[in-house]
């Protein structure tokens, strides 16, 4: 169906024109004539397949038919980023090119000039405010915006809103807006946090679904498994001639965006990281670089996987298993997008076989497993299966402190303290104490340490050491040490030693301190 068919004012048509917009997407078909009637719709479409131009043209057309003489905000879009907030307003731009429609973006960041661009915007009556829902709470609640005028509410991705914690900052936000008003919910997956959502805030919605969480046939999906350390090699062989078209790199954490990229420098490739530590300057710097081909490779987090229209992205790269098969389908959706063709590639090493078994499992499809670059050598098998199996159990660690069963350091004790001369530790083993003043046994000499730490420390005189139980150690041999065993030190004489108790045992600390 084309865009000329629709009943859209000429201002819009003759934007579109002037775009190169002629074929309307499966989602703008079925969405637009909806959100023209004016009733509240909730949509489900995969990344990259026009929604945003699906909810865009209808609130343009509706703009320029009732306009906006008492200079308010008409119309309000929250979003969950800054990065997709400024990417509408410049669709906006476009689409309402010959239209006199304003516009005004909210989002945290920059500084205090920038705050008061987004006041006065908004004060001044703008028809269409594209907001973080963080950024548009401080507004309420410090500029005193006037959003009882709204006629249009619009949430885009709003699952992935919820995800990131915004539901209570959507429900105040609305709190503020007339209750009689069209809105229009767009949401890549329909879970039932976004179906409760959707009960409370739409009015007898349209519900329009288009291929739910699945990739997007024009892209070709591959992966390499590899070991972790083989990743490099595969880059370098991928890049080894120069891509004619732009390349994304994903990966699921900051610190690892920043080494690959300083890594992938020194390889002398022409790249640039994009991650949260960005203040919003360099990331649009980054973007923009990366728009105009200044920049031909891309190492970015998900916060890019999503609402990032850049045409001419022919391959993207997963450095690791994405932890949602949803991020998966958000990050190769970066790539084939409208009706161009591209590539994905995700590197699995043995730790990540079961996530991207899941994956598959979850697209209902088996992906091509490509083989390695001979330069790096051969890789592991994928048996995501096997790896889960062997993941269930490891070693058996054990401390320095004992076995772990309860039987302290007592046999590791003997067998390291076995005197070298002399008679066996069996010999004799019933035996009595070593002779007192020994230095040579610790075992040995316990009682009377315990003792004369006692004295030190109260005042009272030490008790006599006790009575040995056999004869002394000849003279000039080694004592022989006591068996100990459980971390508890046991008379083999008869008798209780004076100092201890009934067991044998003597109460002050053996080792003669604190």
């Amino acid at each position: 169906m084309r865009f000329d068919e629709l009943d859209l004012e000429d201002e819009i048509l003759d934007g579109l024109e002037d775009m190169n917009f002629y074929e309307m997407t499966p989602v703008q078909e079925h969405t637009i004539p909806v959100i023209l009637e004016g009733r509240d719709l909730i949509g489900c479409a995969q990344t990259g397949t026009g929604k945003t131009a699906a909810y865009t043209l209808p609130l343009l057309n509706r703009l320029l038919l009732e306009g906006n003489e008492e200079n308010v905000v008409k119309s309000l879009i929250i979003v969950p980023t800054r990065e997709l907030a400024l990417q509408i307003d410049q669709q906006f731009q476009g689409f309402s090119y010959y239209a006199p429609i304003s516009t005004t973006v909210v989002y945290g960041g920059g500084d205090g000039k920038g705050w008061d661009l987004q006041k006065n915007g908004m004060l001044n009556g703008s028809d269409v405010v594209i907001a973080t829902p963080g950024r548009m709470i401080s507004h309420l609640q410090n500029s005193h915006v006037d959003l009882s005028h709204v006629e249009c509410l619009i949430l885009d991705e709003a699952d992935r809103m919820l995800d990131m914690g915004f539901s209570d900052d959507i429900m105040k936000i609305i709190s503020y807006l007339p209750r009689e008003r069209q809105t229009i919910m767009f949401s890549a997956t329909l879970p039932p946090k976004i179906r409760e959502l959707a009960k409370t805030i739409l009015r007898n919605p349209a519900e329009v679904n288009i291929a739910i969480s699945k990739p997007n046939e024009a892209i070709d999906q591959s992966a390499y498994v590899c070991y972790e350390s083989q990743k490099l090699g595969i880059i370098r062989e991928l890049f080894a001639e120069p891509a004619e078209s732009k390349t994304i790199i994903f990966s699921s954490s900051k610190l690892k965006v920043k080494e690959l990229a300083h890594t992938l420098k020194r390889m002398k490739l022409d790249v640039a990281a994009m991650h949260s530590d960005l203040d919003q300057s360099q990331r649009e710097e980054v973007m923009l670089n990366f728009k105009n081909n200044k920049v031909k490779i891309l190492v970015a987090t998900d916060i890019v996987a999503r609402g990032i229209d850049i045409e001419d992205i022919g391959l993207v790269i997963n450095y690791d298993v994405p932890h949602d098969p949803e991020d998966y389908i958000h990050r190769i959706g970066r790539t084939a997008r409208a009706a161009a063709t591209g590539s994905a590639i995700t590197f699995v090493n043995e730790e990540e076989q079961g996530k991207f078994h899941q994956i598959e499992k979850f697209i209902e499809r088996e992906i091509r497993k490509a083989e390695l670059p001979a330069s790096v050598g051969e890789g592991p098998k994928y048996e995501p299966e096997e790896g889960r199996k062997r993941g269930g159990r490891g070693g058996r660690s054990r401390s320095k402190g004992g076995d772990g069963r309860g039987h302290g350091r007592g046999r590791r004790d003997r067998l390291r303290d076995k005197p070298r001369g002399g008679s066996s530790s069996r010999e004799g083993e019933p035996g009595g104490d070593a002779p007192r003043g020994s230095a040579g046994a610790s075992g040995a000499a316990a009682p009377q340490s315990a003792g004369a730490a006692s004295s030190e420390n109260s005042g009272v005189s030490a008790p006599a050491a006790p009575a040995a139980s056999s004869a002394a150690a000849p003279e000039g041999d080694k004592p022989r040490k006591r068996r100990h065993r459980g971390g508890r030190h046991r008379r083999r004489g008869k008798g209780t030693p004076e100092g201890g108790n009934a067991s044998g045992r003597v109460e002050a600390n053996p080792s003669g301190g604190e």
